[in-house]
């Protein structure tokens, strides 16, 4: 040890706090990615939910993506940590232990050069983002005691299976080359098929909220989106677990799918609408971010452009055209499009994985070589074998993930069901938040007509109604 620490400044010198294993500039842009994803909850998440909903259901929706946060963090470090990650119980699922000891959280990591309690933090903002994204498609009616309720069963018996089986090292579709760079099938298929069930089992919003249902501030629906976009760079630059140039392509990667998906679903609104909708283009931009994810630090740039122009345009076909023809869609009220936006466009994603995969880049990223190859290199290498695998393999994790979603998320519905009602009354979602909460999101200001005592207002507005001004936000 003397030979190669004589070399080196003393900053970098190992000791108690710093193992000879750590990278302290992996660790420090790890703990940077997770802070990242976890913004993109807290507040970006948030403020979108908030703004995006009718303006009686800004707080409830709101609070029910706080809530999650926080209840996932404690039965992360309680119970879902290990088993996601842990030691292998059967091939989906790990052994059940805490992960807050001590000496546990001071260990090296399952990858890279990296303490245990980095990587705690850095799966646990995953997890949480994906309860949060569930909470889109019941957002407007879902009671939230039941809702406490599905966070930490839905976490600890279909979360878990997702991760353990798909990223753990020892995970069966893991072990079998199955590719999911950052989440798309674990986070986004999972969170849009559990969304859009449990939308089915909480039953509808009340008629009039699906006929109309405007967001009540655009401008903090942006805002959420921007820290959603923007906080990518941790969600998909971090999954390398090192500062690697790996972790600098799966970054540039998502911002290029993300802008052409962003433009090519306002064209398409454009063309087909004849007006550029900004929520339009939230949606593309969402689609962008969930389609990339599986492939960020695997495929090369033009992939990535490929995959936006898919993900601006086959979800957007789906909910303009599909949903509109399809009975099942349609009855199922999923508030937020989770469906289109999440299930779609994380399934279109790991598809177009196995298509674009390059050997070389996962080689980077897995560190093995020829295992891992989309079947347009096994065509063009004569690996016909490996590319058809590689397909193969990312279909059957749709189907896995799609089975056990469907199956966990409805079991979980029922049994909360039986313990609390899963929808609030009919009375109350007429209220919105005042009865489930007894706050408001703006209590100075009514159901966005003018106030008599603003000094915009005028004595004829007074005397005809402001609800006839332009601009007017109808009342709840």
């Amino acid at each position: 040890m003397a030979n190669w620490t004589a070399i080196l400044p003393s900053n970098l010198l190992p000791d108690d706090a710093n193992p000879e294993w750590l990278s302290k500039g992996d660790n420090a842009w790890q703990l940077t990615a997770a802070t990242l994803v976890g913004l993109q909850s807290v507040p970006g998440l948030i403020i979108l939910y908030g703004g995006a909903v009718k303006k009686k259901w800004a707080v409830n929706s709101a609070f029910m993506a706080l809530y999650a946060f926080a209840c996932v963090l404690v039965c992360w470090v309680c119970w879902g940590y290990r088993l996601s990650f842990g030691d292998q119980l059967v091939p989906i699922w790990g052994k059940i232990n805490v992960a807050f000891s001590q000496h546990y959280l001071f260990e090296r990591a399952f990858m890279g050069y990296l303490p245990n309690a980095t990587m705690v933090y850095f799966q646990f903002v995953f997890a949480a983002i994906t309860l949060i994204l569930i909470a889109g498609a019941v957002l407007g009616r879902m009671n939230f005691y039941a809702w406490m309720l599905f966070v930490p069963l839905w976490l600890t018996f279909s979360y878990t299976v997702g991760a353990y089986t798909i990223w753990s090292l020892d995970g069966w579709l893991s072990s079998a080359g199955m590719i999911d760079y950052s989440g798309g099938y674990v986070i986004h298929l999972s969170s849009g098929v559990a969304g859009f069930t449990a939308a089915y089992w909480v039953g509808p919003r009340l008629t009039k909220d699906r006929e109309r249902f405007p967001p009540n501030n655009i401008l903090l629906m942006l805002a959420g989106a921007g820290l959603l976009w923007m906080g990518w760079t941790g969600f998909n630059g971090g999954d390398p677990y090192a500062a690697s140039i790996d972790a600098s392509l799966a970054i540039v990667n998502t911002h290029v799918c993300t802008a052409t998906s962003l433009l090519t679903w306002l064209l398409l609104d454009i063309m087909f609408f004849g007006k550029p909708s900004v929520i339009g283009a939230v949606q593309g931009m969402i689609t962008g971010l969930v389609c990339i994810t599986p492939a960020a630090g695997v495929v090369q740039g033009w992939a990535a452009i490929i995959m936006g122009l898919c993900s601006g345009s086959i979800p957007w076909f789906t909910m303009m055209v599909v949903h509109k023809k399809s009975e099942l869609l349609q009855k199922v009220d999923d508030t937020m499009a989770v469906f289109h936006t999440h299930a779609v466009a994380g399934s279109l994603g790991g598809v177009l994985t196995g298509l674009f995969a390059n050997p070389r880049l996962c080689y980077l990223f897995y560190g093995k070589y020829n295992r891992y190859v989309g079947l347009f290199y096994g065509i063009q290498m004569g690996a016909y074998s490996h590319g058809f695998r590689q397909i193969g393999l990312q279909l059957v994790g749709v189907a896995f993930v799609v089975g056990v979603n469907i199956v966990m998320t409805s079991l979980i519905c029922i049994v909360v069901k039986s313990i609390v009602p899963l929808r609030m009354t009919e009375e109350d979602m007429e209220i919105g938040d005042q009865a489930a909460h007894g706050e408001d999101a703006y209590a100075i200001w009514g159901q966005g007509e003018r106030s008599e005592n603003s000094r915009f207002s005028t004595h004829n507005d007074m005397e005809t109604g402001s609800s006839k001004a332009k601009g007017h936000v109808e009342r709840t």
